[in-house]
């Protein structure tokens, strides 16, 4: 292209640039022309509101003060010009003034606002007129205190009583009341004027009449922290103690608006209740089953004394109510919980208990220590829940030893020949044995389908139908009148031709046993033994009878026997040899005749039919005569027979003859048993409570093995061939309330003992005979 084209092109679009810039200038220049009207705009209405909200500020009796971000008054009060000179005085730093004197006793709430935006209200004095409000707010970022005389918050009685809410306050039953800034009663409904007794709000305000001091209190405290207060208090008039809520609540302007709800009733209810619950926890502390309770918040409310001493657990950490989970985990530690394997998911179904509606079925907790603890669980009426622990782990032993004694006893019973049956108060059959099903011929299931006695009994009549037996049963096993519950017993006879004897015992706890057994053998025994006895009393009679016979049939011919020996003795023309035979044909006759009469006092004795004659027995004299019966003898075998007897013997009571018969007996033996050199003795010896007889010999003795049947009668002895004269001695001693005894050593001799009362007793001995000894 040519330099003249490039020229060319180069000026228009120089001319279009300028153009350009021309039309957009003239553009922007329009458009600033705008702005710069509407700008003006609003700043004419600015100022038109800005004077009219300050109108608007100064048109009320309050003043305004706006602080900078550090505290400080930022410019002047806004307000009423009246209301500034009354707080700042001539002092050309108003704002600064007003808040140095709302710093002297609102400093804190003042830098609690600026800094942390906490809005406040309440009262202050800064002239000797009125007290001021003062109310703390934040707004469009700047912290604002207001302050206005308190009295535009004042109600008059007029006033307060013209206004539809003082209509309501005053028909409300509660007394009400509202106190102004200074403190002064400004208006009362009704119920407070009857309940202070004042004819009028004026007639209160004019004797200074209020609720309650303590009321008063509460209403001073809402005024000066301007926040709502509450409180209880008892108050006392017409001759009744009252409870009242008082409510103190501000209302603005320090004024404070007072409400005294009467809540006597709910108090006593409540002191019922804490009384109830006292003694409800004092009755739970005597009990001997430990009790715990946990609240809704699964910490533990309440324990008796027998929680803590069940599981040995420091009180005071109890008294720290710990939550059911801590409470777990503690007793785990001692070892006071079952031992299992999973104890998170154990813990987990304990804790979900607190869901349950109703008491959960009773548990029971075997622990290391070997006891054993039933655990009840249920709801708690007021939430939570109730746990009982009682320790059963002597009843559960006194259960298993009850059981083990009844299955003894069942097995005891079973084993029993005699059918027993146990009947209940309610006349239910309780037990039976095997006899029993065996007596009656029925199965334990026929048994089992009785329900009670009289099923039973129509059962048993099949094989003892006597209607009488069943009807006096009954009696026993059902009437619980203590006269009739006495032990029967009677016998009846089955169908089957068995004699059945039955009885009937009362148990201690009410129940009754009774046994029926099959007596028919014994039955026939006793008669075969009463048979027998009616013989042997037969054979008695006939023994006693044959004897007298005997003894008479004999006694005739030895008397004859014995007097013509005698008469042969005599007989002069006789040899001397034929002479020694008649005296030993009248000795053998003299001891058959002796032996007669010793087995006829043993039949006497044997059948009870022999009397003792006592009498006044001077025993030396007695000795002196016996010895002298077999001195003869005694001496013709070359021993010696000596007597020993105390002088101050006193005399016995006893029958002369038969203790003079055992001597005789006593003596002959020892006669017989002595040989040459040797010696007898008869002796005498008195006792604590006894008289000793004795008659000793040193002859051949008795073997150790005879001394035990010594006094048996007709059985062969050694000393003196078979007889009963050593038993006759025993009888007549024993007759006498003594006895008899033997001492020997073999080949040393032998000593027979008769043991004497001093007085015996018996039927035959005449009163008159009765001796002090």
């Amino acid at each position: 292209m040519a330099e003249a084209d490039i020229a060319y092109v180069a000026t228009a679009g120089a001319a279009g640039l300028a153009m350009a810039v021309s039309a957009w200038a003239l553009l922007l220049r329009g458009r600033l022309h705008e702005t710069a009207v509407a700008a003006e705009r609003e700043r004419v209405e600015a100022l038109a509101d800005l004077s009219r909200h300050d109108a608007m500020l100064r048109a009320f009796d309050d003043v305004s003060l706006a602080l900078t971000p550090d505290g400080q008054a930022a410019g002047l009060p806004i307000g009423s010009a009246e209301l500034i000179a009354r707080l700042a005085g001539e002092d050309t730093e108003a704002g600064a003034a007003v808040l140095n004197k709302l710093r002297i006793t609102h400093g804190a709430l003042i830098d609690a606002l600026v800094h942390e935006g906490q809005a406040f209200e309440g009262l202050v004095a800064l002239d000797d007129v009125e007290p001021w409000r003062i109310e703390g707010r934040v707004a469009g970022g700047s912290a604002w205190l207001r302050l206005s005389p308190a009295s535009r918050f004042t109600l008059t009685g007029a006033d307060a009583t013209e206004s539809g809410l003082a209509l309501l306050g005053d028909a409300s039953p509660t007394p009400t009341w509202v106190v102004d800034g200074t403190g002064k009663l400004a208006w009362a409904n009704r119920a407070w004027l009857n309940e202070t007794n004042a004819e009028s709000i004026d007639d209160a305000v004019e004797k200074g009449v209020s609720f309650d001091r303590g009321a008063d209190a509460l209403v001073a405290e809402a005024a000066r922290l301007g926040v709502r207060q509450e409180g209880f208090r008892w108050t006392t008039g017409g001759g009744a103690r009252r409870a009242w809520r008082i409510i103190a609540e501000p209302a603005g302007g320090g004024a404070v608006t007072a409400f005294a709800i009467e809540v006597t009733e709910a108090e006593e209810t409540r002191d019922t209740l804490r009384r109830h619950v006292d003694a409800h926890d004092e009755t739970l502390n005597h009990l001997a089953d430990a009790v715990a309770i946990f609240g809704p918040q699964k910490r533990l409310a309440f324990h008796n004394t027998a929680f803590q001493a069940l599981f040995d657990i420091d009180a005071a950490w109890l008294d720290e109510r710990p939550t059911h989970a801590e409470l777990l985990d503690r007793l785990r530690q001692r070892r006071s919980l079952p031992e299992v394997v999973d104890y998170a998911g154990w813990k987990a179904r304990e804790l979900e208990f607190y869901g349950a509606s109703e008491a959960s079925p009773d548990d029971s907790w075997s622990l290391p220590d070997g006891r054993t603890l039933r655990v009840v669980r249920q709801p708690h009426p007021l939430g939570g829940i109730l746990l009982i622990f009682s320790d059963i782990t002597d009843e559960l032993k006194l259960r298993s030893r009850f059981n083990a004694q009844i299955q003894v006893q069942r097995a005891t019973l079973d084993k029993l020949n005699d059918a027993v049956a146990v009947f209940g108060s309610d006349g239910r059959l309780r037990l039976h044995n095997e006899a029993f099903e065996t007596f009656w011929n029925l199965s334990a299931d026929k048994i089992a389908t009785a329900s009670d006695f009289d099923a039973l009994a129509e059962l048993c009549k099949a094989v003892l139908p006597d209607p009488a037996l069943w009807l006096g049963l009954k009696a026993r096993v059902a009437d619980p009148d203590p006269e009739s519950r006495v032990a029967i017993s009677g016998e009846g006879r089955t169908v089957d031709g068995r004699v059945a004897a039955w009885q009937t015992r009362p148990l201690p706890d009410g129940a009754t046993l009774v046994a029926f057994s099959d007596v028919t053998a014994r039955r026939g025994l006793e008669q075969a033994l009463v048979q027998r006895e009616q013989a042997l009393a037969e054979s008695q009679a006939l023994k006693r009878e044959f004897v007298g016979s005997v003894s008479y049939e004999l006694r005739t011919p030895l008397t004859t026997i014995v007097g013509y020996s005698e008469l042969l003795e005599t007989m002069g023309e006789l040899p001397e040899r034929s002479r020694q035979h008649a005296g030993a044909i009248r000795i053998a006759a003299s001891q058959l005749a002796r032996s007669i009469d010793d087995v006829l006092d043993m039949a006497q004795i044997d059948a009870g039919e022999m009397e003792l004659s006592l009498g006044d027995l001077r025993v030396c004299d007695l000795l002196s005569q016996a010895a002298e019966k077999v001195r003869a003898r005694v001496e013709g075998r070359g021993a010696t027979l000596t007597v020993s007897c105390p002088a101050d013997l006193k005399p016995i009571r006893a029958d002369e003859h038969r203790i003079g018969q055992a001597l005789d007996h006593l003596l002959e033996n020892a006669a017989r048993a002595v040989s040459e050199g040797g010696a007898v003795e008869l002796k005498a010896e008195t006792g604590p409570s006894e008289i000793r007889l004795t008659v000793s010999d040193t002859g051949r003795g008795i073997p150790y093995h005879l001394q035990a049947h010594v006094f048996d009668r007709f059985v062969r002895r050694e000393r003196g061939g078979p007889g009963v004269g050593l038993a006759l001695v025993k009888a007549l001693v024993e007759l006498h309330g003594g006895w008899a005894e033997v001492e020997s050593e073999p080949g040393k001799g032998a000593a027979f003992i008769l043991h004497l009362p001093p007085g015996a007793a018996t039927t035959a001995a005449a009163p008159e005979l009765q001796l002090e000894i």
